[in-house]
């Protein structure tokens, strides 16, 4: 639902951010800001900064920034309405009732009538399990060595031996036969009429990550086919954009998320204390499942099983985690086939080494190719590194290209030009750019555009720590000589504000729909000013960063300058005031 601006900025302005953070961080003063560790990464200093003035936080160490509505999205994974409810609530603001359509409504009613069910029957299998006729599940469960804690948390359950029992008790509530064959909890055909999908197997609840039951998946006890059996597809529980055990692990602030392949590993792994760990949902990780992960972390460790198969699917994930633009590792759990086997027979201390060293993903897409071939043979050696050069080709990115050829060369024993004028022949075969130059001097300065926006940066941080600076430089500086895009909006909504007395950084945040620019729009006022030892110093800095603002203003304008007579006219104005800012000094005091 659309909510008005000003009735967003009233919730905003009536839960401060320092009280709100509070109840989730230990913070502490020190000057106008609290600190504390960031919630977002691990750290052992605090860099996270709670500004009450600004109304606003801000990682120094990831960079994780915005107001007290994005912290509730970003550490509660609430949606925009969704957090905005809460600090409603919180507030004792009224918000607008919702207006549903008829099909609206209808729509929500059945979705609410699923989970109803799902959790019913989660409730059911827990109980089952619990009871005598559920000791088959729960020795299965203590062989596998689970606590009673761990069991407790994931809700673990039995199915009984018989195949109707879950229908007889979920009718028993009222629910129809419709409802129960609609969330998949049981088959019906010719034969045997209507009966339960799961029977004589101990059960996995499936959550969303918000905790509530979507589906199921169960192993069977003894012999019987299929040895894991899982909810079909329903209109709540969507198999490739759900991954199990994440309503636990998006909370776990690890800086990584594990990925598994089974519900055993990602549940071993928790009770040992991993509990970044997650699992796909009995197929192949799917493009959808990595999108979800994106917004948790950047870095995937995958802890596949070691066998052949747990290697082809490995080869696939990174694959996929590449195409959202994540990074990968693979942990080595040999000479164990999973991380639950691994945990019993080394600990999970030994596993924790093996995450701290997980392989590189491309290395170790190298380490397959490299079985293919005999090293010791020259001709077979030569293919290899034909094949080397190839994969290095698969880098857009000349850096990132560049950075791979030296690491390879240096791990396989290549010469580097070697190997680099073997991937520029391959990379004009495929009409890849060349491999880029090597600086000559080994120093790869700043981009122009790097160093214009860390001043154009710098300059707004220090307007909103000193608002009284602003009018001793509207007369040179506006919202146009700001050229980064993002910069430019965040100066037009701040200038506005100088000028109707109302200086609100945290509402600027509010204005943009999406995270990444709340992240650096956040950014834009937490830039960590220069170090002064006096005022003169101190306001030479500042007179510095005033006029390289407006010197990159006006070069910008220069080079774009085309047949525009208005252009033309922005770019003598430029000049002038830049030649007066050089005859100028501003005082802070």
């Amino acid at each position: 639902m659309y909510y008005p601006d000003e009735l967003i900025e009233e919730i905003r302005a009536k839960n401060d951010i320092v009280d709100v953070i509070s109840g989730y961080v230990r913070l502490q003063k020190k000057g106008s800001n609290h600190f504390g560790l960031c919630p977002f990464h691990n750290e052992k200093s605090p860099s996270f900064s709670v500004s009450g003035p600004k109304q606003m936080y801000y990682c120094f160490g990831c960079g994780a920034g915005g107001n007290v509505i994005t912290f509730l999205m970003e550490y509660e994974n609430y949606s925009f309405q969704e957090a905005i409810k809460v600090l409603a609530d919180r507030a004792g603001v009224a918000l607008p009732e919702m207006e549903y359509s008829a099909e609206a409504k209808k729509a929500d009613s059945r979705r609410a009538k699923l989970l109803e069910v799902n959790k019913e029957a989660a409730k059911y299998f827990y109980y089952q399990l619990r009871a005598r006729q559920g000791s088959i599940g729960m020795e299965y469960f203590k062989q596998r060595q689970l606590t009673d804690e761990t069991m407790n948390r994931f809700g673990l359950g039995y199915a009984n031996k018989y195949s109707d029992d879950l229908i007889k008790y979920l009718r028993s509530k009222g629910y129809s036969q419709e409802l129960i064959r609609d969330a998949g909890l049981c088959n019906v055909d010719e034969k045997h009429g209507m009966y339960d999908k799961f029977w004589n197997r101990v059960m996995f609840p499936i959550q969303d990550i918000n905790h509530r039951v979507i589906g199921f998946g169960g192993r069977v006890m003894g012999d019987g086919k299929p040895k894991y059996l899982n909810s079909p597809e329903t209109e709540i529980f969507d198999k490739s954009r759900n991954l199990y055990g994440l309503n636990f692990a998006r909370t776990s602030r690890k800086g990584n998320i594990v990925l598994c392949e089974g519900y055993m590993d990602v549940i071993a792994m928790h009770q040992a204390g991993f509990t970044q760990a997650v699992a796909s949902l009995g197929t192949a990780f799917t493009p959808g499942q990595a999108s979800l992960l994106k917004r948790y972390t950047d870095q995937v460790l995958l802890a596949y099983d070691s066998d052949g198969a747990g290697t082809n699917a490995a080869l696939r994930a990174i694959g996929i985690l590449k195409e959202a633009g994540m990074t990968g590792k693979v942990i080595s759990l040999e000479p164990y086939k999973d991380p639950d086997e691994f945990i019993k027979n080394l600990g999970a201390q030994k596993l924790q080494e093996r995450l701290d060293n997980a392989e590189n993903s491309f290395f170790f897409e190298l380490r397959q190719i490299s079985r293919e071939y005999d090293l010791a043979d020259p001709e077979s050696k030569t293919k290899f590194h034909r094949r080397l050069a190839q994969k290095l080709c698969e880098f857009s990115e000349d850096v990132e290209r560049e950075n791979y050829i030296e690491a390879v060369a240096q791990k396989y024993h290549i010469g580097y030009e070697n190997l680099r004028r073997l991937v520029g022949s391959y990379a004009a075969q495929t009409g890849l750019a060349k491999p880029a130059e090597r600086p000559k001097s080994g120093i790869n300065s700043k981009k122009p555009q790097d160093n214009a926006q860390r001043t154009q940066k710098l300059l707004l941080t220090w307007l909103v720590e000193e608002p009284q600076q602003y009018p001793k430089i509207k007369k040179y500086i506006s919202p146009r000589d700001f050229t980064d895009e993002l910069c430019r909006l965040v100066a037009e909504k701040l200038f506005e504000g100088f000028e109707q007395g109302k200086v609100n950084p945290a509402g600027i945040i509010s204005m943009f729909p999406d995270e990444e620019q709340q992240r650096e729009a956040a950014s834009f006022f937490h830039t960590k000013l220069p170090y002064v030892e006096n005022d003169q110093e101190r306001t030479k800095a500042f007179n510095d960063i005033v006029y390289a603002v407006k010197k990159n203003s006006y070069e910008s304008d220069s080079q774009n300058l085309g047949s525009d007579v208005a252009a033309l006219q922005r770019v003598i104005e430029g000049k002038r005031m830049l030649e007066e800012l050089g005859r100028t000094h501003i005082s802070l005091s």
